[in-house]
């Protein structure tokens, strides 16, 4: 993803997290801390400890004002993981994309908001 992004967006910081639960709790920390949080989040499924439909479960319920945008990487061809990303839609002010992998550089522009876009 890093490598995708590099051809479409400048970029000061790009934090990767093996599991939902060290990503959450940066975040957490990072509110605590008054530090900017995320414009843009890529969130993969299948993550070990927490995996991305949790990490958006305790992510949605943080008071946060900012719309960030919340891209839903995945391998999964199950429907209900789409009926899960539908029913997120409606419980958050948050934009949430689903894509599935693999990501190509065309799809990329798509995943970061407008005004990130070089």
């Amino acid at each position: 993803m890093k490598k995708l992004l590099e051809k479409v967006v400048e970029y000061e910081h790009v934090y990767e997290f093996k599991n939902g639960k060290t990503a959450l709790n940066s975040i957490l920390k990072g509110i605590k801390m008054h530090n900017e949080i995320p414009d843009v989040i890529f969130l993969d499924i299948n993550m070990p400890i927490m995996d991305g439909w949790e990490f958006l479960e305790e992510f949605i319920k943080i008071p946060v004002r900012k719309k960030i945008k919340i891209n839903i990487i995945t391998s999964s061809i199950d429907p209900a993981d789409v009926n899960k990303w539908k029913k997120y839609q409606t419980r958050t002010i948050h934009e949430l994309a689903f894509k599935n992998k693999p990501i190509f550089s065309i799809d990329i522009e798509e995943l970061i908001p407008i005004d990130l876009a070089s």
